[in-house]
């Protein structure tokens, strides 16, 4: 036999015994370590966070939003409660640029609602928010269905839900005071986010951009509408208006005021009632 067969040889032989048998192989544990206690019901936190589209979180200054938790097989509210905490900060939220992992609303402090359960098995629930509580009038909701998985916390923005919408009030003239026909008269209003910050020029929220007009107008009828300019020393939109006569307008007057965003699908509407007087009332004596 020749050098080279049997050094070849004795590298086979060399490699049949270092290649493992599948009879050798070590088997995985029959059971699963007991300290998993998968039959056992485990802790889950899931946060919530409810913001103004395009805008902040809904916090404190426009009395938050609400947020309730529903098991969506039984129906059951598993949980239910204000959102707490500020609106977040406007630096952070509107100016800062970030990839999309990164967190939008929790890299500073901003309102959230927060709630935990002991779940035995994966529940899908449903997660409904009410806002801005402070403004019924401008009141949105919205709703989403996600899945709970026991021990697997939500965390950093958590389920992040968009209400869409202004809040817009008519400050001047108070609804329900009363108007003296033919009296030259200013419709005042302010816009905001629903959370609470305002519209204005060449803001973060740039009111150039939005179509803010009023109406006046009797019953269902549009009897003019109103070029609203801004005030700044004010923070509102103003527009002057002639009050028409009573018998043009036995049930009075209503004042209406929109805000309309398309390109952000935010939309906004204002309305308040005035009876209208053909003369001045006579100031009492004192």
């Amino acid at each position: 036999m020749s050098l080279a067969v049997a050094t070849a040889r004795l590298l086979l032989l060399c490699c049949t015994v270092l290649t493992p048998l599948p009879c050798l192989a070590i088997p995985a544990e029959d059971k699963p370590p007991s300290d998993l206690r998968l039959n056992e019901p485990q802790p889950t936190t899931i946060l919530v966070r409810v913001v103004g589209h395009g805008a902040m979180v809904l916090g404190r200054e426009v009395g938050s939003a609400r947020v309730t938790i529903t098991d969506v097989a039984t129906k059951q509210i598993l949980a239910t409660g204000i959102q707490q905490g500020e609106a977040g900060d406007q630096n952070q939220i509107m100016r800062t640029p970030r990839l999309m992992e990164e967190p939008h609303y929790s890299s500073r402090p901003a309102a959230a609602f927060t709630a935990t359960f002991d779940l035995l098995h994966p529940t899908l629930v449903e997660v409904t928010a009410e806002g801005p509580l402070a403004y019924p009038a401008s009141s949105q909701r919205a709703s989403t269905t996600v899945w709970l998985v026991p021990g697997q916390d939500t965390t950093n923005d958590g389920i992040v839900l968009h209400l869409y919408g202004y809040i817009v009030q008519i400050e001047h003239p108070q609804s329900g005071d009363p108007l003296i026909a033919k009296d030259d008269v200013i419709l005042r209003a302010s816009v905001r986010t629903l959370s609470g910050a305002l519209v204005r020029p060449h803001g973060d929220w740039d009111s150039r951009k939005i179509h803010i007009y009023g109406e006046l107008m009797i019953g269902e009828r549009v009897l003019e509408r109103l070029q609203l300019f801004y005030n700044n020393d004010r923070a509102s939109f103003e527009a002057p208006f002639f009050v028409p006569l009573p018998k043009d307008a036995p049930d009075g007057i209503t004042l209406r005021v929109v805000a309309a965003d398309p390109s952000s699908g935010n939309f906004g509407v204002g309305k308040a009632k005035y009876p209208v007087l053909s003369e001045r009332l006579p100031s009492k004596k004192p």
